[in-house]
């Protein structure tokens, strides 16, 4: 640990010295930045082994020469996870996401903690940054490697090996250092004797793990046992998304609930892929983690002010109603926030599905106006739309739970504090003063419309005609009325601007973290770099994850290798050896009869040039 760090006691009335506690204690100081430490050396062993069983297509000349056949094409590349096309272990992996939410967290929180051996001056912080990323994530690829690797026997066993590793270490922590006084690193020095709730999902999580890694080892198990079938690659619900397009449409339409019109309606042949899984489970855990430690430090500053300026506010100023105003509008807001960001989160699955469900559809009506990506830009959504998304939740949290708590603080000292202060009556005077101000404003902009309506255009043409034609009437009081209410206009455009301008602040905070919408107006889509991320991920997905275009090119491959492999066996197996001999001089002499050039490139030229040229002019004099 850094010389220079700083522990201090987690109870402010405590004096206990950090290092005098007893040997337990004692290791749980910096416990977050120890654990990734101790994790990364069976990490890196599990990888390897997992590498180890993977095969390569492709075996250099030096393994053949210089390794052992049993090693020929061994150390493949693990793949973590397959965010773009696989539709298996969707929930696995968003719960794995969920167990290393908290690490992945720290790694923003608790940077300063140098991972290098070396200092870095602070305009090479970046590479701090980097390394520690790649400690984490190296930390936890054996959970995602586990459940991607083909043999899934020894995903299962090493899974639930380091998954009980982990528990055991996050159960070590929760009961052994629940009580210890120094410092822990990360979250938990933001929590105090709270942080038992930030243990509490990340135990569910690897709950789950251990679960379904027993769940893979069992089915394996079955499966060598010829007592379950495997499934098949592709899955039966695209087969059944593409039956359902080529069906004739049914005669009479379902009656659908305001919940299915309005909400969300549940399609049996649509999946989501696995990357949106894990992006909204780890944006719920994220905006928990966020409003625990929001509500956390409220909580501590609300004790802490009531504990010293108690006798203060009540005897002299009598700020305490005030102090009770700002407390329970910081709490409703809070409230009224979090509710929001769970819609918000929601909708993530909503937009998506009905976005890729239209391109699918060949319908381009979510696209912008000339709207024409390079591959690049598509590509690039896919990886960055996951990170956006997670930082546009917590920070539309945080921004539209300030703004909440400004429209809550406005609306108590507007309605609540004048009320509890002089009585119901005067308060509901002053109301109707500025109602009938208001109301005036309002009168006079409809009678513009009903002057408008009955003086100023000429009578329908036709009695069936529903408005009146835009043609003028009266002209010259028109010009008077025009002109006299020019200034009276100029107040109402006033007020206009400014409704204009709260309306675009309010759109614009509850907006923020939908980036399926664009912020800015139409046609510049292309400055809002968040819509353009969720654009080319669509796009995308619509191009990888088609359907029709993925159960096409299996049923193509399956029929291609199926013909090969009977025209194969069929050859093998009826045919004697000196037949198929024969057959295959036979097609070389057709080849050569119809190519005469090639005679001249085989290896028998060189060894008789006179007998090769003879056949030469005799095939060409012959073809021609």
């Amino acid at each position: 640990m850094d010389e220079d760090r700083k522990v201090e006691p987690m109870d402010p009335n405590s004096t206990a010295v950090p290092n005098s506690g007893t040997d337990s204690k004692r290791n749980c100081e910096d416990f977050d930045l120890y654990f990734l430490h101790v994790s990364l050396l069976p990490a890196v062993l599990i990888i390897l082994l997992l590498s180890l069983v993977e095969r390569r297509k492709r075996v250099f000349a030096l393994e053949r020469r210089f390794m052992p056949p049993c090693l020929s094409g061994r150390f493949g590349v693990v793949v973590p996870v397959d965010f773009l096309s696989t539709l298996e272990n969707r929930w696995s992996y968003a719960f794995a996401f969920g167990a290393v939410a908290q690490h992945m967290v720290n790694l923003i929180i608790n940077i300063d903690s140098d991972p290098l051996l070396v200092k870095l001056p602070p305009s090479l912080k970046v590479f701090m940054y980097m390394v520690a990323a790649v400690k984490v994530g190296v930390a936890c690829m054996p959970l995602f490697a586990c459940f991607s690797t083909p043999h899934n026997l020894l995903g299962g066993v090493l899974g639930l090996l380091y998954s009980l590793y982990w528990f055991s270490l996050e159960v070590y922590e929760l009961y052994w250092c629940g009580d210890s006084n120094v410092s822990k690193g990360g979250l938990r020095d933001y929590l105090l004797v709270d942080e038992w709730l930030l243990d509490v999902p990340h135990l569910l999580c690897f709950g789950f793990l251990v679960c379904r890694f027993g769940f893979l080892i069992v089915e394996d198990i079955l499966i060598r046992l010829k007592k379950h079938s495997k499934q098949e690659e592709v899955k039966k619900e695209q087969y059944k998304y593409v039956q359902r397009l080529l069906q004739r449409p049914a005669d009479r339409s379902v009656e659908k609930s305001w919940f299915q019109k309005n909400v969300y309606e549940w399609d049996p042949y649509f999946k989501f892929p696995s990357r949106i899984i894990s992006t909204v489970v780890l944006c719920f855990f994220c905006l928990y983690l966020v409003v625990l430690i929001e509500q956390v430090i409220a909580w501590f500053a609300i004790r802490m002010l009531n504990y010293l300026g108690k006798e203060f506010l009540t005897a002299f100023l009598n700020l305490h109603v005030h102090f009770n105003y700002f407390k329970y509008t910081w709490y409703v807001s809070s409230a009224c926030a979090s509710f929001s960001a769970v819609v918000h989160i929601g909708s993530v699955l909503v937009y998506y599905r009905r976005h890729i469900k239209s391109m699918w559809a060949g319908e381009k009506i979510y696209l912008p106006r000339n709207y024409k990506p390079c591959p690049t830009v598509s590509l690039g959504g896919v990886l960055k739309y996951p990170g956006y998304q997670i930082a546009f939740t917590v920070w539309g949290y945080l921004l539209v739970h300030l703004a909440m708590f400004v429209c809550g603080l406005v609306f108590v000292y507007t309605v609540i504090s004048p009320i509890r202060t002089h009585n119901f009556q005067h308060w509901l005077n002053n109301l109707i003063i500025v109602l009938a101000n208001f109301f005036v404003l309002l009168a006079v902009m409809g009678l513009q419309r009903v002057f408008l309506h009955m003086f100023f255009l000429q009578d329908k043409n036709s009695p069936t005609d529903e408005d009146k034609p835009l043609a003028l009437n009266n002209r010259k009081v028109f010009h008077n009325v025009n002109y006299f209410l020019f200034f009276f206009n100029m107040i109402l455009g006033l007020m206009s601007c400014v409704m204009r301008l709260m309306k675009s602040v309010a759109v614009g905070l509850v907006l923020l973290p939908r980036i399926e919408r664009a912020i800015m107006p139409q046609g510049f889509e292309k400055l809002d770099k968040s819509y353009c991320t969720w654009l080319g991920m669509i796009l995308t997905d619509h191009h990888h994850s088609n359907p029709v275009l993925v159960c096409f090119c299996h049923l193509l491959l399956e029929h291609t290798a199926q013909r090969v492999g009977v025209y194969e066996r069929l050859h093998q197996e009826l045919e004697p050896p000196a037949k198929e001999r024969a057959r295959a001089r036979w097609l070389l002499m057709y080849t050569l009869v119809r190519n005469p050039k090639l005679i001249l490139l085989r290896k028998q030229a060189e060894q008789n040039k006179a007998d090769t040229e003879f056949a030469f002019a005799w095939a060409v004099s012959h073809t021609s």
